[in-house]
């Protein structure tokens, strides 16, 4: 009853095209808006933000970007670690040789490092595509890994081949370090969220996502009718690797503050981000943040669940974590393709037919 076009009326194409049409869909996207910003910072303490709200919305950003590269180009990569460690150590450099550099700014140039680097990596899907392709990027990934752990430039020739996030500050507010707060750690990584998600939302309804969704669908076809391959998929890749450069970024210097490639950056990171956007849905904005949430919260819920509330052994409780997430890929992949993000798509077509639904 509340989920209505009814009396929705548009007057200009702009307002016929806009991100979301439906009014309840634009104050629902306020709403989030509204709390996010203005009602969890006053309540967030470090527990939440490191085990919740900060992983959820630096995956997020990860998530997005492989979905971009997957989901809607239809390019299969396994290197989403590879080239978070890319933005990562980017973002070490940068900030250890520029240290007056403004650490937005360091962001930023973190993701353009990792935009470059994804282009190279991205030239052999111009000839190979499908397991190939993904066996190429699971090689990007190993090199990658391999490289950051045995050049000891990268990391400033540290004793333990570890790199340690330096202080930096945005208005007055330490946003890493030992000093920097939950609060500030949160909005800072919200602004990127917020930012980078009405760029790929843009980017997926406009010319480039139209041709990234031809060559996934039938790339032979595209061609033909003019969209050229070389351009569309290196663009994929590069703005992909951005994101995830991003994501890397704000997962070394804001979340941990201290990483090692080999733990922080392996295979199973490539895993975690792939198996997001399949249980949130390929092709989908909304559905990488859904993935998202519920790979961080799952971890969370059977932790105190388990452990906390049943006195089960820590080890039980990750093993039941493997099984549901294993369990969820398969009745996903055989039952709904297109994950959460279907679901939810589902529910609201019923909500608009309520009380005849289809």
């Amino acid at each position: 009853m509340f989920y209505r076009e009814a009396g929705d009326f548009k007057t200009s194409y702009a307002a016929d095209q806009q991100t979301f049409p439906i009014a309840f869909d634009r104050y629902r996207y306020w709403a989030v808006l509204a709390i996010a910003i203005g009602v969890v910072p006053f309540f967030i303490n470090d527990y939440w933000a490191n085990a919740v709200l900060l992983p959820f919305l630096i995956y997020a950003i990860a998530a997005i970007g492989l979905n971009i590269l997957t989901g809607y180009c239809g390019q299969v990569s396994l290197g989403t670690g590879g080239f978070m460690a890319v933005g990562a150590y980017a973002s070490y450099k940068l900030m250890t040789a520029f240290p007056d550099l403004n650490f937005v700014l360091v962001v930023l140039l973190s993701g353009g490092v990792t935009a470059a680097v994804g282009m190279i990596f991205g030239l052999p899907s111009l000839r190979i595509k499908g397991f190939y392709l993904a066996v190429a990027t699971l090689a990007a990934q190993f090199f990658l890994v391999w490289l950051f752990n045995k050049v000891p430039w990268f990391y400033n020739y540290s004793a333990s081949g570890q790199i340690n996030a330096p202080e930096r500050t945005i208005f007055g507010h330490a946003v890493t370090g030992a000093a920097a707060s939950p609060t500030a750690k949160y909005l800072f990584c919200l602004f990127f969220v917020i930012l980078l998600a009405v760029v790929a939302r843009n980017l997926t309804r406009g010319r480039i996502g139209r041709s990234w969704m031809s060559i996934r669908d039938m790339d032979i076809a595209a061609e033909i009718i003019g969209v050229n391959p070389l351009r569309t998929k290196l663009s994929a890749f590069a703005i992909s690797s951005f994101f995830v450069g991003v994501a890397g970024a704000l997962f070394f210097s804001v979340y941990l503050g201290a990483v090692e490639v080999t733990e922080a950056f392996g295979i199973q990171k490539s895993f975690l981000v792939l198996f997001m956007i399949i249980i949130g849905g390929l092709g989908s904005i909304f559905g990488s943040f859904a993935g998202a949430a519920f790979m961080v919260l799952l971890p969370v819920l059977l932790k105190n669940v388990m452990v906390g509330s049943l006195g089960w052994p820590t080890d039980i409780a990750a093993h039941f974590e493997f099984i549901i997430v294993g369990a969820l890929i398969m009745f996903f992949l055989i039952v709904e393709p297109h994950g959460l993000a279907q679901l939810w798509r589902i529910l609201k077509e019923k909500l608009r037919l309520w009380p005849f639904p289809h």
